[in-house]
């Protein structure tokens, strides 16, 4: 499992130009799986994201986490995160998991996050468009 974290200002997800998810600050993770990615591993990445201390304290150093700093998360399902380019330039997607099965798992993923904070989605499998303010900027991969 990949979760790429982005500290975010103004972010939303559209599908057919109709906004579908949206949050004023917060968390924009993009989530994919891989085959033999546990309720384990989900539980794990999900308290890791909350409490990942990327926020700014009073005296603007990265302290404080989601829980600390207040904010919502936007989650977007991300197979290409598992994109392979070692064999020339056209990715190969074989280590994603496929989306019948990673559907179950990414809805178990933002029903632990719900558990911290207000979470909005993209549509799963879907051809969403993005548009994020990535504050500071603060990207991080977690991986598990």
């Amino acid at each position: 499992m990949r979760v790429l974290v982005q500290r975010s200002g103004e972010s939303s997800v559209s599908v057919n130009h109709k906004i579908v998810g949206q949050i004023s600050q917060g968390l924009v993770l993009f989530v994919g799986f891989t085959d033999g990615d546990s309720r384990d591993e989900i539980q794990y990445l999900a308290k890791k994201v909350v409490n990942l201390r990327i926020f700014p304290d009073e005296d603007g150093v990265m302290n404080k986490s989601l829980l600390d700093y207040g904010g919502s998360i936007l989650s977007i399902s991300q197979f290409t995160l598992y994109a392979d380019t070692q064999k020339g330039n056209r990715p190969s997607y074989i280590r994603a998991m496929k989306g019948e099965e990673s559907i179950h798992l990414y809805d178990l993923f933002n029903e632990e996050l719900r558990k911290y904070a207000d979470v909005e989605t993209g549509i799963f499998g879907a051809d969403m468009d993005v548009s994020i303010t990535n504050i500071g900027p603060t990207t991080i991969l977690l991986e598990r």
